[in-house]
């Protein structure tokens, strides 16, 4: 009998994918300025995947700096409008946020519809619905002719506008970005995957000897990420050591978005621009690197369950050893006493118990210079570059366009 092979199920040599990232920031003129890592993700998805061999086409509401195809949407009604009323997209989105949520549905609902109708025009094997704003795909998946699966990049309880639809779609296929995130979902979830978000391995380079002094936070300044609580753990460290550290604050704060008084109230009386200082928001990756590179530590205290944690991966890459809360995923990040600390989030009566959290950061802060940095950059290069997951996507698009795969037997 001859050897096996396998018949493949369709007819074109290379697979076509559209990565469809419908959030209105995915576009050259506000990407720079916001916190949207999925926005990048997506572009190293799209031409990671297309060095592999995938036929890529990538849509955003506007365009994208990449090197895929990019299809985009008609923001012409949209730019009237903010025009009209002398806005930009986000002075918008500040001044009148369900104005601006109401205009966006409309150009996200334009640029789903297009990617299922290139799908059932046959220009498409795989259709990748990547961001937030699946809520709107998904009733009308079943009338796309190919497959459609699904990446959320938040928790999936976190907000009404999601919590109350995706449980009615659990049987549509879904990839989660971490094991934590899938506790969101219903228990009969189709999981066809989860694959953890990846870094170009360049992108970042490490330092394996930092000499500075300073440990850093780096993200929204929001309370669910908990800086309050870094800032107070910080302090009681130095009120109790010789040798203090300064804590480097990065991020964007809201102030005056939806009432958001965190920054004026937990953040702002805290600063005094020696020990606890707020440096402003770092887009640009040299500032990023410098950044995150020289710290001795990154704190991420988030208190709500974190579906990923991108900047974590961003400071293992520089080789920075990193000290969070055990929320959502990551504990599948950071190995206490490894590439960081993992500090238990303690409740007392059903509460938080914050005192008994800043106690063990300052435990933690000790001890942080006993950690290998060299063993924060190779946790990197094993488990979270930019190459890693787009062979773990390749797999699952193959999965799904050949769902089965006959072998025909020669006599």
């Amino acid at each position: 009998m001859k050897k096996t092979s396998p018949k493949t199920a369709d007819k074109h040599s290379m697979l076509r994918v559209g990565i469809v990232v419908p959030h209105i920031f995915m576009q050259e003129s506000i990407l720079p300025k916001v916190i949207f890592s999925p926005g990048q993700l997506a572009i190293d998805l799209a031409e990671g995947l297309t060095s592999l061999g995938i036929d890529v086409t990538l849509f955003s509401p506007g365009p994208v700096k990449t090197k895929v195809k990019n299809v985009t949407a008609n923001l012409s009604n949209f730019k009237t409008e903010l025009a009209a009323r002398g806005d930009s997209y986000i002075d918008l989105l500040k001044k009148h946020p369900l104005t601006f949520i109401s205009l966006a549905r409309q150009v996200q609902s334009e640029l789903i519809a297009m990617a299922y109708k290139m799908a059932n025009d046959e220009k498409l094997d795989i259709v990748h619905i990547y961001t937030n704003e699946e809520d709107i795909a998904l009733p009308f998946a079943q009338l796309c002719a190919k497959p459609v699966v699904f990446t959320h990049h938040d928790p999936f309880n976190f907000l009404v506008t999601y919590k109350n639809v995706f449980s009615k779609y659990s049987e549509l296929n879904w990839i989660s970005i971490s094991l934590a995130q899938r506790q969101g979902m219903p228990s009969n979830t189709n999981w066809i995957g989860n694959v953890y978000h990846g870094l170009d391995e360049n992108l970042f380079q490490p330092n394996y000897y930092s000499k500075t002094k300073y440990l850093a936070y780096m993200g929204r300044i929001i309370e669910p990420k908990g800086l309050h609580l870094a800032i107070k753990a910080v302090q009681k460290y130095n009120a109790n050591h010789k040798q203090q550290f300064n804590l480097k604050i990065a991020g964007k704060h809201y102030a005056g978005y939806h009432k958001d008084v965190y920054w004026q109230k937990y953040i702002s009386p805290l600063l005094d621009n020696r020990r606890i200082e707020y440096v402003g928001f770092i887009s640009d990756i040299a500032a990023k690197q410098s950044f995150l590179a020289n710290a001795t530590a990154l704190l991420i205290p988030s208190i709500f369950s974190e579906p990923f944690g991108m900047v974590a991966i961003e400071a293992l890459a520089c080789a920075t050893p990193v000290i969070c809360l055990d929320s959502g995923a990551l504990p599948e990040i950071i190995s206490n006493q490894k590439n960081g600390f993992v500090i238990k989030k303690h409740y007392q009566k059903s509460k938080l118990d914050t005192d008994k959290i800043i106690n063990d950061y300052v435990s933690a802060i000790e001890l942080i210079e006993s950690i290998d940095r060299k063993r924060c950059r190779t946790t990197f290069m094993k488990r979270f570059t930019a190459e890693r997951m787009c062979l773990e996507y390749k797999l699952i698009y193959e999965k799904l366009a050949h769902p089965i795969t006959k072998l025909q037997v020669e006599p």
